[in-house]
């Protein structure tokens, strides 16, 4: 049975907006789901990585298992999903709870609402509908006008893989693009850094250069057996492997220069949705590169968002936008309040390869979207505290 929390300041939804935001996500068809508030942590640290610990509430089971507080509810919701009968077929919840992450000097403990729909093999249709049920949350609390910022990895990972380029480039540009870092300065650093230099490991270097990762951790585990080594300043072999694939790479120079042409092309890409799709095809065609299934998908996204009223001429696109989460695998998103700030007052996206990566035996399509329920009644009272401080 779920564990539920003592009701808090932080975690007692005032009721006028709490009633409407999960009337609207019921008429939607969303079942309201409520995942324990004790939950594996090793999931969490799987996707997230190591860094993730330092904001968890840890504790151990009596087995030796390590357990933490949810620190948010998309995965809790995706794994009951999982173990239940429904698992496989189109389904979907929604849920407002507490989720509890260390934040500096700001409470730890706060509310968080949204939507997971799990199974939907038609995939624009199902994205269009997450926006349009996010704009209706940020409605519930009275906000109406904000900024719709969106994109879509599953447009840059396609571009890679037609690019044809070295195993090691395709997963460090796909990586990089995951973690939000300046893609056309990366790739500019990374290019001055190849050409003739010595390394002390050139023998290494020359048996890698072109080798994909599977060639390259089993050289690098048959040197270190041989060194009687498991790990070398506490990397494991498999990060050793990758750092080594990634040196003969880029000695051998090996991203050309059309690729980062076309590379940086494609990140300039940004405007309305019907503006970055004619720019996208128009790139496609000048570098010969086959993205017509990818692009096309962009396409029908459009026309189900512009079926669900959502006005694309208020909607930016940016091919460079993205959440700084590995398992978001296509369409991408966020809603700003007006001006907008460095965090979303919703966000969310596709991520369909985070089902298998919690034990699914096939992939499972998966859409959804958060709503940081703070951010959203700090907006809510801000014309009230404004009119508080002028009539003082």
């Amino acid at each position: 049975m779920p564990l539920t929390a003592a009701p808090t300041a932080a975690t007692t939804a005032p009721a006028a907006w709490a009633d409407a935001l999960l009337l609207s996500f019921a008429q939607a068809g969303y079942a309201r789901a409520e995942p324990s508030i004790l939950q594996p942590a090793e999931p969490f640290l799987d996707l997230s990585g190591e860094d993730m610990r330092k904001s968890l509430y840890l504790t151990t089971d009596a087995g030796g298992e390590e357990l933490c507080l949810r620190p948010d509810l998309t995965i809790p919701v995706a794994r009951d999903y999982l173990a239940s009968p429904r698992a496989g077929k189109p389904a979907g919840f929604s849920y407002l709870g507490a989720v509890f992450r260390h934040r500096g000097n700001r409470p730890s403990e706060f509310l968080q609402a949204g939507i997971e729909s799990f199974g939907r093999q038609d995939r624009a249709a199902a994205d269009a509908e997450m926006l349009a049920l996010a704009l209706e949350a940020t409605a519930a609390f009275g906000v109406t006008e904000v900024e719709i910022r969106t994109g879509d990895v599953a447009l840059f990972n396609v571009l890679i893989e037609a690019l044809n380029l070295y195993p090691v480039w395709r997963r460090r540009l796909i990586k990089d693009f995951n973690r939000k870092i300046d893609l056309a300065q990366d790739i500019e650093q990374l290019t001055l850094a190849t050409g003739p230099g010595h390394n002390e490991y050139e023998g290494v270097l020359a048996a890698l250069a072109g080798s994909d990762r599977k060639a390259a951790l089993a050289l690098v585990t048959d040197l270190m057996s041989i060194a009687g080594a498991t790990n070398v300043g506490g990397r494991t072999v498999a990060e050793i492997a990758d750092r080594f694939l990634e040196q003969s790479t880029l000695k051998a120079g090996a991203l050309p220069r059309d690729a980062i042409g076309i590379i940086k092309r494609f990140l300039s890409i940004s405007g309305t949705p019907d503006t970055a799709l004619a720019k996208l095809r128009a790139l496609a065609t000048d570098a010969g590169l086959e993205l017509t299934a990818a692009i096309d998908q962009f396409e029908s996204r459009i026309g189900f968002m512009a079926g669900r009223g959502i006005d694309l001429r208020k909607t930016r696109f940016s091919t460079s936008f993205g959440r700084g989460l590995d398992y978001y695998t296509g369409f991408e998103f966020e809603l700003h309040g007006k001006g907008g700030g460095l965090e979303p007052l919703v966000a969310g996206g596709r991520y369909d390869g985070l089902m298998t990566q919690l034990g699914a035996a096939t992939p499972i399509p998966a859409v959804g979207f958060a709503v940081w329920v703070e951010a959203l009644i700090q907006i809510d009272r801000a014309p009230n505290a404004a009119a508080s401080g002028n009539k003082s």
